[in-house]
Protein backbone atom coordinates (compact mmCIF):
# COMPACT_ATOMS: atom_id res chain seq x y z
CA UNK A 1 0.00 0.00 0.00
CA UNK A 2 1.50 3.04 -1.23
CA UNK A 3 1.32 6.63 0.26
CA UNK A 4 0.39 9.21 -1.12
CA UNK A 5 2.96 11.17 -3.18
CA UNK A 6 2.38 14.75 -1.72
CA UNK A 7 2.66 12.98 1.64
CA UNK A 8 5.93 11.18 0.89
CA UNK A 9 7.35 14.53 -0.60
CA UNK A 10 6.17 16.00 2.79
CA UNK A 11 7.69 13.60 4.81
CA UNK A 12 10.85 13.81 2.75
CA UNK A 13 11.15 17.41 3.04
CA UNK A 14 10.92 17.47 6.76
CA UNK A 15 13.09 14.35 8.09
CA UNK A 16 15.62 14.13 4.85
CA UNK A 17 15.64 12.43 1.60
CA UNK A 18 18.24 10.44 2.72
CA UNK A 19 16.06 8.57 5.73
CA UNK A 20 13.50 7.52 3.39
CA UNK A 21 13.70 4.00 1.66
CA UNK A 22 10.82 2.40 -0.34
CA UNK A 23 10.54 -1.13 -0.57
CA UNK A 24 13.56 -1.57 1.90
CA UNK A 25 14.02 -5.55 2.76
CA UNK A 26 13.94 -6.31 6.33
CA UNK A 27 16.31 -8.86 6.13
CA UNK A 28 19.21 -6.07 6.50
CA UNK A 29 17.20 -4.71 9.05
CA UNK A 30 17.01 -7.56 11.70
CA UNK A 31 19.82 -10.02 13.52
CA UNK A 32 18.06 -13.00 12.39
CA UNK A 33 18.48 -11.84 8.71
CA UNK A 34 15.35 -13.16 7.29
CA UNK A 35 12.45 -10.82 6.19
CA UNK A 36 10.86 -9.32 2.80
CA UNK A 37 10.62 -5.93 2.30
CA UNK A 38 8.58 -3.09 3.67
CA UNK A 39 6.77 -0.44 2.17
CA UNK A 40 9.02 2.01 3.52
CA UNK A 41 11.48 2.49 6.30
CA UNK A 42 11.85 5.88 7.74
CA UNK A 43 14.99 6.60 9.86
CA UNK A 44 13.98 9.84 12.25
CA UNK A 45 17.07 11.98 13.87
CA UNK A 46 15.35 13.74 16.02
CA UNK A 47 12.26 13.67 18.37
CA UNK A 48 10.58 16.13 16.24
CA UNK A 49 10.65 14.09 13.43
CA UNK A 50 9.50 11.01 15.09
CA UNK A 51 6.42 12.92 16.54
CA UNK A 52 5.70 14.42 12.67
CA UNK A 53 5.98 11.09 11.65
CA UNK A 54 3.37 9.23 14.16
CA UNK A 55 0.92 12.33 12.87
CA UNK A 56 0.94 11.92 9.35
CA UNK A 57 0.64 8.49 9.33
CA UNK A 58 -2.26 8.84 11.55
CA UNK A 59 -4.02 11.23 9.79
CA UNK A 60 -3.64 9.13 6.36
CA UNK A 61 -4.28 6.05 8.52
CA UNK A 62 -1.63 4.33 7.58
CA UNK A 63 -0.21 1.34 9.52
CA UNK A 64 3.47 1.60 10.67
CA UNK A 65 5.80 0.01 13.18
CA UNK A 66 8.60 1.17 15.58
CA UNK A 67 11.58 -0.76 15.91
CA UNK A 68 14.75 -0.58 17.40
CA UNK A 69 18.08 -2.08 16.26
CA UNK A 70 16.27 -5.37 14.90
CA UNK A 71 17.76 -7.89 17.30
CA UNK A 72 14.68 -9.24 18.75
CA UNK A 73 12.15 -9.07 15.87
CA UNK A 74 11.31 -11.19 12.93
CA UNK A 75 9.66 -10.16 9.64
CA UNK A 76 7.71 -11.99 7.51
CA UNK A 77 8.76 -13.46 4.11
CA UNK A 78 5.80 -11.08 2.57
CA UNK A 79 7.65 -8.40 4.47
CA UNK A 80 5.48 -5.20 5.63
CA UNK A 81 2.92 -3.30 4.00
CA UNK A 82 3.63 -0.16 5.97
CA UNK A 83 6.00 2.26 7.62
CA UNK A 84 8.77 0.94 9.71
CA UNK A 85 9.87 3.46 11.78
CA UNK A 86 13.35 2.79 12.87
CA UNK A 87 14.69 4.88 15.77
CA UNK A 88 18.58 3.70 15.01
CA UNK A 89 19.67 7.54 14.17
CA UNK A 90 18.30 9.14 17.32
CA UNK A 91 21.67 7.35 19.69
CA UNK A 92 23.50 10.39 21.34
CA UNK A 93 25.11 9.53 24.72
CA UNK A 94 26.05 11.64 27.39
CA UNK A 95 27.47 11.22 30.84
CA UNK A 96 27.17 13.37 33.68
CA UNK A 97 28.57 12.56 37.18
CA UNK A 98 27.41 9.21 37.95
CA UNK A 99 24.38 9.74 35.45
CA UNK A 100 24.21 8.40 31.67
CA UNK A 101 21.43 9.75 29.55
CA UNK A 102 21.72 8.27 26.39
CA UNK A 103 19.09 8.27 23.33
CA UNK A 104 17.16 5.29 22.15
CA UNK A 105 19.18 4.09 19.14
CA UNK A 106 21.71 3.67 21.39
CA UNK A 107 23.67 0.07 20.91
CA UNK A 108 23.75 -1.26 24.54
CA UNK A 109 27.11 -1.97 23.82
CA UNK A 110 28.42 2.09 23.04
CA UNK A 111 26.53 2.88 26.23
CA UNK A 112 28.50 0.01 28.08
CA UNK A 113 31.93 1.73 27.00
CA UNK A 114 30.75 5.22 27.60
CA UNK A 115 30.34 3.82 31.52
CA UNK A 116 33.90 2.21 31.39
CA UNK A 117 35.85 5.24 29.89
CA UNK A 118 34.14 6.96 32.48
CA UNK A 119 35.02 4.89 35.26
CA UNK A 120 31.47 3.62 36.08
CA UNK A 121 29.97 0.88 37.38
CA UNK A 122 26.40 -1.03 36.82
CA UNK A 123 25.68 -1.46 33.16
CA UNK A 124 28.22 -4.42 32.84
CA UNK A 125 25.42 -6.68 32.10
CA UNK A 126 23.89 -5.19 29.44
CA UNK A 127 27.24 -4.55 27.72
CA UNK A 128 26.99 -8.01 25.62
CA UNK A 129 23.11 -7.70 24.49
CA UNK A 130 23.22 -6.75 21.24
CA UNK A 131 20.19 -4.32 21.09
CA UNK A 132 19.49 -0.73 21.27
CA UNK A 133 18.43 1.37 24.46
CA UNK A 134 14.73 1.90 23.16
CA UNK A 135 14.05 -2.17 22.86
CA UNK A 136 15.78 -2.89 25.94
CA UNK A 137 13.32 -0.40 27.90
CA UNK A 138 10.77 -1.27 26.42
CA UNK A 139 11.61 -5.27 27.42
CA UNK A 140 13.03 -4.31 30.58
CA UNK A 141 16.13 -6.52 28.84
CA UNK A 142 18.48 -8.71 31.56
CA UNK A 143 21.37 -11.02 31.67
CA UNK A 144 23.39 -12.52 34.38
CA UNK A 145 21.66 -11.31 37.00
CA UNK A 146 21.18 -7.82 36.37
CA UNK A 147 17.70 -5.71 34.47
CA UNK A 148 17.32 -2.39 33.10
CA UNK A 149 15.05 -1.65 35.83
CA UNK A 150 17.82 -1.81 38.34
CA UNK A 151 19.85 0.94 36.74
CA UNK A 152 17.10 3.25 35.52
CA UNK A 153 16.27 6.87 37.25
CA UNK A 154 13.67 7.66 34.52
CA UNK A 155 12.51 7.79 30.93
CA UNK A 156 10.89 9.98 28.33
CA UNK A 157 8.47 8.59 26.31
CA UNK A 158 6.55 9.61 23.62
CA UNK A 159 3.00 8.61 23.10
CA UNK A 160 1.48 7.45 20.14
CA UNK A 161 0.10 11.08 19.36
CA UNK A 162 3.46 12.91 19.68
CA UNK A 163 3.25 13.95 23.24
CA UNK A 164 6.60 13.83 25.10
CA UNK A 165 6.21 12.76 28.96
CA UNK A 166 8.97 11.80 31.23
CA UNK A 167 8.19 8.81 33.71
CA UNK A 168 10.21 7.76 37.08
CA UNK A 169 11.86 4.40 37.67
CA UNK A 170 8.41 3.46 39.82
CA UNK A 171 6.05 4.30 37.42
CA UNK A 172 7.86 2.31 34.03
CA UNK A 173 5.60 -1.08 35.28
CA UNK A 174 9.15 -2.90 35.45
CA UNK A 175 8.98 -6.93 35.51
CA UNK A 176 10.58 -9.33 33.80
CA UNK A 177 10.33 -8.46 30.03
CA UNK A 178 8.37 -5.83 30.49
CA UNK A 179 7.47 -2.43 30.94
CA UNK A 180 4.59 -0.04 30.51
CA UNK A 181 6.08 0.53 26.89
CA UNK A 182 5.24 -3.32 26.09
CA UNK A 183 1.96 -3.34 24.40
CA UNK A 184 3.33 -0.21 22.27
CA UNK A 185 0.88 2.60 23.55
CA UNK A 186 4.97 4.57 24.17
CA UNK A 187 7.69 5.04 22.47
CA UNK A 188 11.05 5.31 24.62
CA UNK A 189 12.93 8.41 23.15
CA UNK A 190 15.83 8.39 25.89
CA UNK A 191 16.70 6.90 29.43
CA UNK A 192 18.74 8.13 32.53
CA UNK A 193 20.57 6.06 34.64
CA UNK A 194 22.25 5.82 37.48
CA UNK A 195 25.92 4.04 37.85
CA UNK A 196 28.53 4.32 40.34
CA UNK A 197 32.23 5.01 40.42
CA UNK A 198 34.57 2.75 39.93
CA UNK A 199 37.76 1.29 38.84
CA UNK A 200 37.68 1.54 35.33
CA UNK A 201 40.45 -1.59 34.81
CA UNK A 202 37.98 -3.39 37.00
CA UNK A 203 34.69 -2.35 34.78
CA UNK A 204 36.40 -3.17 31.81
CA UNK A 205 37.70 -6.55 33.07
CA UNK A 206 34.21 -7.64 34.01
CA UNK A 207 32.89 -6.61 30.99
CA UNK A 208 35.54 -9.21 28.88
CA UNK A 209 34.46 -11.91 31.35
CA UNK A 210 30.64 -11.54 30.61
CA UNK A 211 31.61 -11.23 27.00
CA UNK A 212 33.76 -14.77 26.86
CA UNK A 213 31.09 -16.34 29.09
CA UNK A 214 28.43 -14.97 26.19
CA UNK A 215 30.56 -16.37 23.55
CA UNK A 216 31.53 -19.78 25.03
CA UNK A 217 27.79 -20.38 25.88
CA UNK A 218 25.86 -18.29 23.31
CA UNK A 219 25.76 -19.43 19.14
CA UNK A 220 26.75 -16.19 18.76
CA UNK A 221 28.80 -16.90 14.77
CA UNK A 222 24.86 -17.75 13.74
CA UNK A 223 22.00 -14.99 12.97
CA UNK A 224 19.57 -15.22 15.79
CA UNK A 225 17.21 -13.04 17.96
CA UNK A 226 19.45 -14.19 21.13
CA UNK A 227 17.14 -15.83 23.62
CA UNK A 228 14.01 -16.86 21.57
CA UNK A 229 11.53 -17.80 24.20
CA UNK A 230 10.68 -16.30 28.00
CA UNK A 231 11.70 -18.20 31.01
CA UNK A 232 8.81 -20.02 31.90
CA UNK A 233 8.38 -19.68 35.71
CA UNK A 234 9.74 -22.69 37.22
CA UNK A 235 11.61 -24.08 34.20
CA UNK A 236 14.29 -22.77 31.49
CA UNK A 237 13.16 -23.14 28.33
CA UNK A 238 16.83 -24.29 27.19
CA UNK A 239 16.77 -27.38 29.43
CA UNK A 240 12.89 -28.55 28.49
CA UNK A 241 13.92 -27.98 24.91
CA UNK A 242 16.98 -29.90 25.19
CA UNK A 243 15.38 -32.61 27.38
CA UNK A 244 12.81 -32.93 24.52
CA UNK A 245 15.45 -34.21 21.80
CA UNK A 246 15.41 -30.66 20.15
CA UNK A 247 18.76 -29.75 20.72
CA UNK A 248 20.38 -29.42 17.07
CA UNK A 249 16.94 -29.81 15.14
CA UNK A 250 16.74 -28.18 12.00
CA UNK A 251 14.28 -27.25 10.02
CA UNK A 252 15.11 -26.23 6.64
CA UNK A 253 18.12 -23.45 7.17
CA UNK A 254 16.38 -22.70 10.83
CA UNK A 255 18.11 -24.93 13.58
CA UNK A 256 17.89 -25.00 17.90
CA UNK A 257 21.34 -24.19 18.46
CA UNK A 258 23.13 -27.45 19.76
CA UNK A 259 25.54 -24.85 21.53
CA UNK A 260 22.33 -23.48 23.41
CA UNK A 261 19.03 -24.90 23.07
CA UNK A 262 16.90 -21.45 24.16
CA UNK A 263 18.34 -19.88 20.79
CA UNK A 264 16.80 -20.65 17.13
CA UNK A 265 19.68 -19.99 14.73
CA UNK A 266 19.44 -19.09 10.96
CA UNK A 267 21.99 -21.98 10.27
CA UNK A 268 21.77 -22.04 6.79
CA UNK A 269 19.58 -18.79 4.65
CA UNK A 270 16.67 -19.68 6.12
CA UNK A 271 13.55 -18.27 5.47
CA UNK A 272 11.54 -16.45 8.22
CA UNK A 273 8.79 -19.06 7.39
CA UNK A 274 11.37 -22.07 8.17
CA UNK A 275 12.04 -20.33 11.43
CA UNK A 276 8.67 -19.27 12.57
CA UNK A 277 7.45 -23.50 11.54
CA UNK A 278 10.56 -23.97 13.96
CA UNK A 279 9.28 -21.98 16.96
CA UNK A 280 6.04 -23.37 16.41
CA UNK A 281 7.02 -27.19 16.28
CA UNK A 282 9.27 -26.32 19.62
CA UNK A 283 6.46 -25.23 21.34
CA UNK A 284 4.09 -28.16 20.39
CA UNK A 285 6.61 -30.92 21.54
CA UNK A 286 7.73 -28.74 24.80
CA UNK A 287 3.87 -28.59 25.41
CA UNK A 288 2.98 -32.00 24.93
CA UNK A 289 5.87 -33.52 26.61
CA UNK A 290 6.42 -32.02 29.73
CA UNK A 291 3.00 -29.91 30.32
CA UNK A 292 4.61 -26.47 29.84
CA UNK A 293 3.94 -23.18 27.75
CA UNK A 294 6.80 -21.64 25.47
CA UNK A 295 5.82 -18.01 25.07
CA UNK A 296 7.90 -16.15 22.37
CA UNK A 297 10.12 -13.31 23.54
CA UNK A 298 10.56 -12.37 20.07
CA UNK A 299 8.83 -10.13 18.30
CA UNK A 300 7.29 -11.26 15.08
CA UNK A 301 5.50 -8.89 12.64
Amino acid sequence: MKLKQEILEKIKDVIGKANVFEEEPMSEHTSMEVGGPAAYLFQPETAEDTAFLLKILKQENYPFYIKGNGSNLIVHDEGYDGAIIEMMKMNRIEVSGTFVTAECGAMLKDISAKAVEASLSGFEFASGIPGSLGGAITMNAGAYDGEMKDIVTEVTLMDKEGNVLTKKNEEMDFSYRHSLCSDGDYIVLKAEFQLAEGDSSEIQAKVDDLSARRKEKQPLEYPSCGSTFKRPEGYFAGKLITDAGLKGYCHGGAAVSDKHAGFIINKDHATAAEILELISYVQEEVKEQFGVELKCEVKII
